[in-house]
């Protein structure tokens, strides 16, 4: 368990992560250099924190290798493309950027941005998305359930409305968001001739997963929400969740797209939370090889790393740390070895040293120990960490601090996957 200093001064607000651009660092700069030189240098005059944007590092300049070398062990997250290892918050920025574009060229495929025309509207039943780019279009809808009380409200997305406890939710204060992606990435297709709204704009035979063409799907929901004003649906609190494949869903959801301020995926398996490296080691685990060929969820490139895993440039440690230093909260079951609950552990272990780095180990929690295993059950252990992240990430009324809580039956050991250490980053 760890916790985040409070930090006054404008020096420290200005290597904090949530900088979101080079020109938003430059202007804090001068506003210091202006204000030390008239000997007024205080806390009230530090400027607000920008609003969060899907890829704050679309800016990074990221030049992909050939190749990169096979590794047994977990990549090291700190360590850029150039060799050198990060060493201020601040750079994480950038780094993020790499680990999002070997993640899609190795993952998922890529995820487009957004496209030149987002309309739609929001209702307090309704979510419409319509979607214009090249000449193409698609639409869609996701249902609107509201909690008790006077909005405008924050809201979690929930993926195929299955397994996530939606009257939990909405008793902390939330709003629920039920979208069917299977609209925007049908399931049951051919690779070559995926379905669904995505592939109605970017082509049937586009290389990008099902999963993050869900992902793109949350994002013009988000889209809309930030266009309607905010009288209904606050648009800088959304969190998003599902289980089974749509806790993978959520996962890569919250990964992609920075405006998500929780995520939480709940017994994703392989192609989730789940590190590949372990889940080739563990036994009764979904293998690479029959997550790839049992639905188009992963992006066509991954067939080249299906039986060679130490090949991957990137592993799901380093997309945990895509979604660093937001909330997270990973839900597994280790009663059903399918679900590689092992590797969930070893990839949030990893993972949880980017959010330590960062300064945000309190954002972080993992939480396997539960006695139902049922999949996809909804477990009385996990209803008050839910409702307790819900207020701290989306409504602002809580500070509860991360945890781990890993069950025994299948309890990873990070020491067995790493040969990096986590740096103090300035």
């Amino acid at each position: 368990m760890w916790s985040i200093a409070v930090v006054a001064s404008i020096t420290q607000r200005r290597e904090m992560y949530v900088i979101r651009s080079k020109n938003r660092s430059k202007t804090v700069a001068l506003v210091i250099a202006a204000l030390t030189i008239a000997g007024t240098l205080t806390a009230q005059a530090a400027p607000a924190a920008a609003a969060p944007v899907e890829d704050d590092g679309v800016d990074c300049p990221v030049t992909l290798p050939g190749s990169t070398p096979a590794n047994a062990k977990l990549p090291d997250p700190f360590q850029k493309l150039n060799g050198s290892r990060i060493t201020a918050k601040a750079d994480w920025r950038c780094r993020r950027a790499e680990i999002k574009k070997l993640a899609e060229r190795s993952v998922y495929g890529e995820k487009p941005a957004k496209p030149s025309s987002v309309t739609g509207t929001v209702s307090t039943s309704n979510i419409t998305v319509n979607v214009s780019h090249n000449g193409r279009s698609a639409s869609f809808s996701a249902r609107v359930e509201l909690p008790s009380g006077s909005g405008p409200f924050p809201a979690v997305v929930v993926l195929g409305g299955f397994g996530a406890d939606t009257a939990a939710i909405k008793a902390a204060g939330a709003a629920v968001i039920n979208y069917d992606p299977l609209a925007v990435g049908r399931e049951g297709t051919p690779r070559n001739n995926k379905q669904g709204a995505f592939y109605s704009v970017y082509g049937s035979s586009s290389s990008t997963g099902l999963l993050l063409a869900w992902a793109w799907g949350v994002s013009r929901i988000i889209d809309v929400i930030e266009q309607s004003g905010g009288g209904i649906l606050r648009p800088d609190a959304t969190g998003v969740t599902g289980c089974s494949r749509y806790g993978k869903g959520a996962f890569v959801t919250g990964a992609f797209d920075q405006r998500i301020a929780l995520t939480m995926p709940i017994e994703s398996g392989t192609g989730g939370a789940p590190a590949f490296r372990s889940v080739a080691r563990e036994s009764g685990a979904q293998g690479l090889g029959s997550a790839y060929g049992e639905q188009p969820w992963l992006g066509d490139a991954f067939t080249s790393f299906t039986g060679n895993p130490a090949g991957l440039p990137v592993d799901t440690h380093q997309v945990i740390g895509m979604i660093a230093p937001r909330g997270l909260f990973v839900m597994d079951n280790p009663h059903i070895d399918w679900l590689a609950a092992r590797s969930g552990s070893v990839a949030a272990l990893a993972g949880a040293e980017i959010y330590k780095a960062l300064g945000a180990g309190a954002d972080i929690t993992y939480w396997s120990d539960v006695q139902d295993g049922n999949h996809c059950a909804s477990r009385s252990e996990w209803r008050t960490p839910l409702q307790q992240h819900i207020q701290k990430f989306l409504l602002k009324t809580g500070n509860t601090a991360g945890t781990f809580r890993i069950s025994g039956k299948k309890a990873g050991n990070l020491a067995e996957w790493r040969d990096w250490q986590t740096p103090a980053l300035s």
